[in-house]
């Protein structure tokens, strides 16, 4: 750092390190933070480092338990348990409860990362590892390191921050061979439609972008297409897979996404 004229300070580092009258608000200043910052990275990683193979999976926390989207997410959390996945979730309640309670009782590891909001939120019961984060963007680092795929169930603008930050991930070359599904065509068609019909139109996005997408109802579909978007499982003679497709498409799109069955041109 450089300082000069009125920003040089008349004490020195040590001294107001060492004075007995410091203000309680040092631990509210910047750089206070970084270490904070610094401190759930570390925890973090120290706990998530020994997590087997494990898919994340987004969705609403205002799903209410009788909901189709819940019995959706408690499906959905015990095939990704019986091909052999953790789920990592945010450890909320609604589509996040639903998930992490299929992985448990199909006797999978249900992990859930939650954050610090102005509203309590704890996490739910059915999280057997959970860590809680103050800061949205280290949560962030956490879902995508410790995951081999991301599944989208229906959500809102958190889920959608979600969404298009594995996108960007993808498009950027940033991870690869990384599945992404979106669980839910209805939910789903019109947010592709348009990408389709104005932001491609519009050439904000490559067409082989779309590519790293799948868009199924399907439990099974999923866990196959994350199968064999992660190497796990041989594509059927004659189907190439999504990173084959991502490789060769149009404008050489984003370093490949593993995502098995492209988004189809009419989602509806």
């Amino acid at each position: 750092m450089t300082a000069r004229r009125g920003q040089v300070q008349a004490s020195t580092t040590d001294q107001r390190l060492l004075g007995t009258r410091s203000p309680a608000s040092f631990v509210h200043s910047d750089p206070w933070r970084v270490l904070r910052i610094q401190s759930e990275f570390v925890e973090g990683f120290g706990l998530l480092a020994d997590l087997p193979p494990a898919v994340t999976v987004f969705g609403s926390a205002r799903v209410g338990r009788d909901e189709p989207d819940y019995e959706l997410g408690r499906r959905l959390g015990a095939a990704l348990a019986q091909a052999g996945y953790a789920v990592i979730t945010g450890g909320g309640p609604g589509a996040m409860e639903a998930v992490n309670r299929g992985a448990r009782d199909a006797g999978g590891l249900s992990v859930g990362l939650g954050i610090e909001l102005p509203f309590e939120q704890a996490l739910n019961d059915w999280v057997d590892l959970g860590v809680s984060f103050r800061y949205f963007f280290v949560r962030k680092t956490m879902f995508v390191k410790y995951a081999e795929a991301f599944v989208i169930m229906p959500g809102g603008f958190g889920t959608l921050d979600e969404l298009f930050e594995a996108l960007t991930l993808l498009q950027t070359g940033k991870v690869t061979r990384f599945p992404v599904v979106l669980m839910g065509t209805s939910y789903w068609a019109g947010l592709l439609d348009w990408l389709r019909t104005t932001v491609l139109d519009a050439a904000r996005i490559r067409p082989g972008d779309l590519d790293l997408v799948t868009l199924t109802d399907d439990v099974d579909e999923a866990v196959q297409v994350i199968l064999r978007g992660t190497g796990r499982l041989e594509p059927p003679a004659g189907q190439e897979t999504g990173e084959q497709a991502a490789s060769g498409g149009a404008d050489g799109a984003g370093g490949g996404a593993g995502a098995g069955r492209p988004v189809p041109t009419d989602p509806s």
